[in-house]
């Protein structure tokens, strides 16, 4: 689905953060014209933001170029995209020193690279569009298929094309699939048709897994014709790759969102932070596993009466019930349970229920944590840690692992201001 602008449910984007596309770089100006139009398409569905397209070799401008005069116009925060399917060494090495060449001498310009494309299902399905040109009136149940990719000396990039192959095999229908590479690493383009053939297929379509034209899409071609000349009795077509079309302008869209949201300013966290006595108060935690391990014995310290509804137990927790320190309802939640709570925690791994809980607990104006989904429950918990007799509580908008770095910074500093007084 093509992202609108124009919908009120599409967030709007800040104009102080714009996208620097990394692309490959081609001697072929038809994949130059086909990347400069993706950057138009995107242009379009991110109104306000400055895209630019700049490319790893052979095409100016540069990646650190692009950067550079983006920076120089004053901009404090960039996101570049790599158009990479693979994690390759493009991925890995040279995008991010194009990067850090292109940062040099603007202080503390932020800027962020975002995840390669992959294979999400946009992709797979543009892809999947392309081999059904390709392979016109041909039944899929008689049609072989080989994919490929461009191979390199990363082992993983290589295993991902692998695991490429066989999304678009199943997804597609088709009964055979062969992985293959224009270079580096096997099998070649030559070597999986001849598999391909070997178990029965007549009717064959390569797909050359690439983005623009360019050198290796002509090499496929190449390698196909070659092979279909020493084989007249198998047919072969070849499918165009994905070029620019709508599903790449919506992937490249969501991975500049993704990085963007980092750099924009954070908003403070939208809770009102109370400390709670609970001192013989009741307090009902619903889920007996790790969450209720880590939560009750900070409730048990602050002198709450904790019960604990939940069919199974955490072994750590029996010596709780053992020494009636909690009681323990083993069995399934009820809206009852909350009658007299004070504070309720909904600390299973089961959605549904936990909303059930909170819902209960709204009804009787409890407040309620969900330990699933911070921001559906009425209460949050904050990361907490003790320094010199005072408890420091962090929260953060919607990040635990954040709100604990805060909190350790925190409580190193005021370690540091101790041992200075």
């Amino acid at each position: 689905m093509t992202l609108d602008p124009t919908d009120p449910a599409t967030p709007p984007e800040s104009p102080s953060i714009p996208l620097v596309l990394a692309g490959h770089g081609t001697r072929d100006r038809a994949g130059v014209v086909e990347c400069l139009a993706l950057a138009d398409r995107v242009r379009s569905l991110l109104p306000g933001v400055r895209v630019e397209a700049a490319f790893v070799e052979l095409t100016p401008p540069t990646i650190e170029s692009a950067l550079a005069s983006v920076l120089d116009d004053g901009a404090d925060g960039v996101v570049v995209v790599p158009l990479m399917i693979g994690a390759g060494g493009h991925v890995r090495a040279d995008i991010p020193e194009a990067i850090e060449a292109g940062r040099r001498g603007h202080g503390q310009a932020r800027v962020v690279c975002s995840r390669h494309l992959g294979a999400p299902a946009p992709l797979v399905s543009a892809a999947l569009q392309r081999i059904e040109r390709a392979r016109g009136d041909w039944d899929v149940s008689e049609v072989g298929l080989v994919v490929v990719g461009r191979g390199c000396s990363v082992t993983d990039a290589n295993a991902d094309h692998v695991r490429l192959t066989r999304l678009l095999q199943e997804s597609g229908g088709y009964a055979h699939a062969t992985p293959a590479f224009i270079q580096v690493t096997l099998p070649s383009v030559a070597e999986a048709l001849d598999m391909a053939h070997a178990v029965g297929h007549r009717k064959l379509v390569v797909m050359p897994h690439y983005l623009f034209p360019g050198r290796l899409t002509t090499w496929v071609r190449d390698a196909a014709s070659e092979w279909a000349l020493d084989h007249p009795h198998a047919h072969v077509r070849v499918a165009d790759p994905i070029g620019d079309s709508p599903e790449l302008a919506d992937l490249v869209v969501t991975r500049y969102r993704e990085s963007a949201r980092t750099l924009e300013p954070l908003p403070p966290a939208p809770a009102y932070l109370a400390g709670l006595l609970l001192r013989g108060r009741p307090v009902v935690v619903v889920g007996g596993g790790t969450v209720a391990h880590r939560r009750i014995p900070a409730l048990l310290a602050a002198g709450a009466d904790v019960t604990l509804v939940a069919p199974d137990l955490h072994p750590a927790l029996q010596p709780l019930v053992t020494d009636r320190r909690i009681r323990w309802h083993p069995r399934g939640f009820r809206a009852s349970d909350v009658e007299d709570a004070w504070y309720v925690l909904a600390a299973t791994d089961d959605h549904e229920l936990n909303a059930a809980v909170a819902a209960s607990a709204d009804k009787l104006h409890t407040f309620c944590v969900r330990a699933d989904r911070a921001t559906l429950g009425s209460a949050w918990t904050p990361a907490t840690g003790a320094i010199g007799g005072a408890t420091i509580a962090v929260l953060s908008d919607r990040d635990p692992k954040r709100s604990a770095s805060l909190r350790d910074q925190i409580i190193k500093c005021l370690g540091v201001a101790d041992e200075s007084i």
